[in-house]
């Protein structure tokens, strides 16, 4: 079927195999859903039609918005660009944090109001000049076929592709997935096995297993992300086993993002994250050896800021979302010293800046 083309809601599914009992079982991801004719997995999108599992929201968004991929976060990916943004809906994981559950918990297809083909959404990055398409709002491995489609389409017009994503993927579908994608961030939503099963519905080993892959296996340039929640993962202790993790087993150029919770959805009884608990965090992944560890959802300039590892300049200066100077050269290198900055980088020509700019599309251009 065209890349182009197709918006049916009802898209011939991939990863699934049959079982010996009449049911079929996803292995999109590591719950291994089993199921009956008719019935949905627990991301709620794919379902079991005929003897065959279908996509049901493919050619079918949230919404479309141009925002800086600072918002994504991604710091080391074309800092400064614009990146058009989009969702489906429904989540692999039931995370009881979850700060877009009103997309990523629907079971309301009547909310995916903007349909467009992968072509239509590529030709819109193009016409209003967004260096990237991110798939985010809802994990976009529950809608893979959807965003590897697109990914073809913008690669065919020069547009790079993003995952915004918890890295919760089978093996097979994961190799076929990030083979697609360009850059992602990967939220490492703690580093405990209770936290995952007991906030996420999940399981934390396969999320390390995807970032492991991505180090050595991949080249999609990827960050990580981390919302501190009070009293749930943001003890010293475990910060300090989680960035020892990531330097022994994905190296220290990778950046860690270190966000502030806000009360939401089913964790309305928890204060929001203070800035002091993220300034801790950051100085002991910085302890720890991870050279570019920033903080997130709060203002805070020195947590935005990308400093040289060689002379310790401040290179970009961030306050939010906004770029307030930058000091990389086209290849990405200090210009103070020279070291080359780990990342994606081209002439930096000035900055998109902190706009959300909503758009509107028809399903073909």
């Amino acid at each position: 079927m065209s890349a182009g083309t197709s918006t049916n809601t009802n898209h011939p599914g991939r990863w699934w195999h049959r079982l010996g009992d009449g049911r079929i079982q996803c292995d999109l991801c590591p719950r291994d859903c089993r199921l009956y004719e008719g019935q949905r997995g627990a991301c709620f999108v794919r379902q079991r039609e005929g003897d065959a599992m279908v996509l049901t929201t493919y050619g079918r968004s949230s919404g479309f918005c141009i925002d800086p991929v600072e918002k994504k976060p991604l710091n080391h990916f074309y800092p400064g660009s614009s990146i058009l943004s989009f969702g489906t809906a429904g989540c692999n994981l039931a995370c009881k944090f979850c700060q877009n559950w009103d997309i990523s918990k629907s079971r309301e297809m009547d909310t995916l109001m903007d349909a467009a083909s992968p072509l239509a959404i590529a030709q819109a990055a193009k016409r209003t000049g967004a260096r990237s398409v991110a798939f985010t709002y809802n994990d976009p491995v529950i809608f893979a076929e959807y965003a590897m489609d697109t990914a073809d389409a913008c690669h065919e017009l020069g547009i790079a592709t993003v995952a915004v994503t918890a890295g919760y993927i089978g093996t097979g579908a994961r190799r076929e997935f990030f083979a697609k994608m360009d850059a992602a961030n990967v939220d490492l939503k703690g580093f405990t096995d209770e936290f995952y099963v007991k906030l996420c519905g999940a399981h934390l080993a396969p999320v390390l297993d995807t970032l492991v892959y991505l180090k050595h296996e991949t080249s999609c340039w990827f960050e990580l992300t981390t919302l501190l929640i009070p009293g749930k993962n943001d003890s010293p202790a475990e910060i300090e086993a989680m960035t020892r993790w990531i330097v022994r087993e994905l190296g220290p150029d990778v950046p860690l993002h270190l966000t502030a919770f806000h009360p939401d959805y089913k964790m309305t009884d928890l204060a929001a994250t203070p800035a002091a608990t993220l300034e801790r965090s950051r100085e002991i992944a910085l302890a720890e050896g991870i050279r570019h560890v920033y903080t997130g959802n709060v203002h805070d300039r020195t947590g935005g800021t990308t400093f040289c590892p060689g002379c310790a300049k401040p290179l970009i200066v961030r306050d939010w979302h906004e770029i307030l100077d930058y000091g990389l050269g086209d290849e990405g290198a200090c210009r103070h010293c020279g070291t080359t900055i780990p990342g994606r980088f081209e002439r930096f020509d000035g900055a998109f800046g902190a706009r959300r700019i909503p758009i509107r599309m028809t399903a073909a251009a």
